[in-house]
């Protein structure tokens, strides 16, 4: 990829600015590449005005995170949500292979599907600054589960007829599927981009 890797000084967030995940970056750069090659992820990130990569091992300012996503949303809008849907499927499979300790794995596949969800909410509760920023997250319900991120950063001043957070959907879906019950199903029932003040993410069993 001819993009230099390490972090410049654009993904360096100060001390007054809220941060977010590096992974709701990277994800994505790889599936731009893996879609279109280095030409696509060039010209995504030049568009968000972004010309280097961000490092996996620090947090990261969240508005040029906000912009990439933003930008491949405008330039690309029929592909996007398919697009932004591998990359937080992507970025939930990181979370499991690196950051939530195999023991808390085996013991959420072995609880009954109720408590599982439960404990899988508290943790998402717990990190929720990796992808919400300076959103305020919230479980709203565990029956059905239901998680709102009010002033969501990464759709922050966008306006769009229909809900457009797909790669949160992914995210949510891919921990739930993987580490609770894999008939879960996630949907974005409410959007800040159409108008609501929080987007509100609804997991159900489909079986």
């Amino acid at each position: 990829m001819p993009l230099d890797t390490a972090a410049g000084r654009v993904w360096a967030a100060p001390d007054t600015t809220a941060r977010i995940g590096p992974n709701a970056v990277l994800q994505l750069i790889t599936v731009l590449d893996e879609e279109g090659g280095p030409e696509l992820v060039a010209h995504v990130m030049a568009l968000a005005g972004l010309f280097d990569i961000p490092s996996d091992d620090a947090m990261i300012d969240e508005r040029p995170v906000a912009r990439l996503h933003q930008a491949l949303r405008r330039d690309r809008p029929g592909d996007a949500p398919r697009l932004a849907w591998a990359a937080g499927e992507a970025t939930a499979n990181y979370i499991i292979a690196n950051r939530i300790p195999r023991p808390v794995q085996w013991l959420l596949r072995a609880l009954p599907v109720g408590p599982a969800a439960k404990l899988l909410s508290v943790a998402i509760a717990k990190h929720a600054w990796t992808f919400a920023g300076s959103g305020r997250f919230s479980v709203v319900s565990t029956r059905p589960m239901v998680f709102e991120i009010a002033d969501n950063p990464v759709v922050r001043g966008e306006q769009a007829q229909s809900p457009i957070c797909f790669w949160h959907v992914a995210v949510f879906e891919t921990l739930f599927r993987r580490l609770v019950a894999p008939d879960f199903r996630a949907r974005e029932t409410a959007c800040c981009a159409v108008g609501a003040p929080a987007c509100r993410f609804e997991l159900r069993r489909i079986g």
